[in-house]
């Protein structure tokens, strides 16, 4: 039985247990407001301590294993929600207002089976681990997993970021890690039908308890509690700016790897000569990529910044007439509801125009109208620090320029971002602000893309899912790409002058 009466358990120590928490929350269909399924407990430290002490004592017995018994989970892991697919996807549905076809069956589900399945090849082969053997020297080292790792996935991505079998959780497995997940609370029933998948998982391999264990929620105290406590080696997240920044404080206070994603506006840049040749389909592809799935993408494009010229005015108003003529569709959770609306006020009241939408629909849902704003770039060049905050959701501001020379200026005053896009021709007159444009921008971004939309994050080993702060919490990793997202969650260890015999496999050379 995976439930206490009307309460569900959490899956630690090997098996389904009663948490010692009392209080419980449930999740909320976005579409109606109304709450869907079982209760789900707010775990304790009672509970948390329990989860560490088995993931440390499992530790000691894995730590040594070969990447071959790691990907053996994965791939099991990766046959077990292809058997339960349809269930899964059509409650995570149900939990989040994504549509199933074509989001969630179509893309998001197979992305997590390839990322799992991907993860599992990585760690078979083993070349992250990168051994070096100095024979002169008797010196020897190689990248190796570093213990357990807890990993919170955020509402936005219910299977492929989930704590439990995202991106993240493929990446600690595959080095070799146990996992404590926590589930968020926007889909905690689609949370525990995968961990249901991975628990059959870790009993076809003989992984023993404590490898992989998953809580719904917990105080934030708690939380962070956890996060200094010395079994636990390293973080993985993904959510608030407001939320990492305190997990990342709490492990940098120890010297602990923390890797975080938090916000990102992803600004888009489109050159004068762009506008005028092809504005037209420009304004299709900004406004799909704005609003699929209500703008609930980290890679969202939340600012775009055109040229001056008499063809701006037009393409405003063309992208302001498809904002406003697009369906609308619920937001994940109640929360993002209110951010969004406070977001946008706090925008007006900065200067900007609102253009269309920026209220609640009529609905008992949780659904806001499709928003656009504008603003001149000397206004936003005055105040870049409120202008550049994140309004997460189907929203997004223009910034109107009166002279070229302003989107470099622009784009200085920038924070850190995961992508950054520029629409240019290879004409002189866009040539030349591309020059002066693009050395600003790349210190900005972790990923530069030109003539094409930042909201595909393509499952490539040359990814780079990351960027500098306050997109990411360090700008030298990545959370997509294999197999350098594995070495987020791995220790350099070297052995001088040790027995061949004492050495790990993969060092030896006799």
């Amino acid at each position: 039985m995976k439930n206490d009466m009307s309460t569900a358990q959490i899956f630690i120590e090997g098996s389904w247990q009663s948490s010692a928490g009392s209080k419980t929350f449930q999740a909320v269909d976005p579409r109606t407001g109304e709450a869907v399924g079982d209760a789900f407990p707010v775990s304790t430290w009672d509970d948390l301590e329990k989860a560490l002490a088995a993931a440390a004592a499992c530790d000691r017995t894995t730590r040594d294993w070969t990447g071959d018994r790691f990907a053996a989970l994965l791939d099991a892991y990766a046959e077990e929600l292809e058997a339960r697919r349809e269930e899964i996807v059509n409650l995570a549905s149900q939990e989040t207002a994504l549509p199933v076809a074509p989001r969630l069956n179509d893309a998001e589900f197979p992305r997590t089976v390839n990322q799992l399945k991907t993860a599992a090849g990585e760690a078979r082969d083993a070349s992250w681990a990168n051994p070096i053997v100095d024979a002169d020297n008797n010196i020897r080292s190689m990248y190796r997993s570093l213990g357990p790792v807890f990993v919170i996935g955020p509402n936005n991505f219910p299977l492929a970021f989930n704590g439990i079998s995202g991106g993240d959780f493929a990446a600690a497995v595959a080095a070799g890690n146990p996992v404590i997940a926590k589930a968020h609370p926007a889909h905690p029933g689609t949370s525990r039908l995968l961990a249901e998948c991975v628990e059959k998982a870790l009993s076809k391999t003989g992984f023993p308890p404590g490898f992989v264990q998953m809580i719904y929620d917990v105080a934030p105290e708690d939380g962070l509690r956890m996060i200094r406590d010395p079994r636990l080696a390293a973080v993985g997240f993904t959510g608030s700016q407001k939320a990492g920044v305190a997990i990342k404080e709490a492990a940098d206070a120890l010297g602990k790897p923390v890797y975080v994603e938090m916000s990102s506006i992803n600004p888009v840049f489109v050159l004068p000569a762009y506008l005028e040749d092809s504005g037209e389909n420009l304004v299709g592809e900004f406004s799909t990529s704005c609003l699929m799935g209500s703008g609930q993408f980290c890679t969202n494009p939340g600012l775009v910044v055109l040229p001056p010229g008499e063809a701006t005015p037009a393409w405003i108003e063309a992208v302001r007439g498809r904002f406003s003529e697009a369906a609308t569709n619920p937001l994940l959770a109640a929360g993002v509801k209110t951010s969004l609306l406070d977001s946008v006020q706090r925008l007006v009241n900065a200067g900007a125009e609102l253009l269309t939408g920026g209220q609640a629909a009529d609905s008992s849902g949780f659904i806001v109208q499709n928003t656009l704003l504008q603003v001149d770039a000397a206004t936003f060049l005055n105040d870049p620090e409120t202008f550049q905050r994140e309004a997460f959701g189907n929203a997004s501001l223009l910034v109107t320029t009166t002279d070229i020379s302003q989107m470099a200026a622009i784009a200085g005053t920038l924070e850190g971002q995961l992508t950054g896009v520029v629409y240019t021709t290879e004409e002189p007159g866009d040539e030349a602000v591309y020059r002066e444009l693009e050395p600003v921008l790349r210190r900005k971004v972790g990923r530069l893309l030109n003539n094409k939309m930042p909201t595909g994050v393509a499952v490539s080993p040359a990814m780079n899912h990351g960027g500098p702060f306050p997109a990411t919490g360090h700008p030298g990793f990545t959370a997509v790409g294999l197999p350098a997202s594995i070495r987020r969650f791995a220790m350099l260890e070297c052995y001088d002058n040790v027995p061949e015999h004492r050495l790990p496999a993969a060092l030896r050379t006799s």
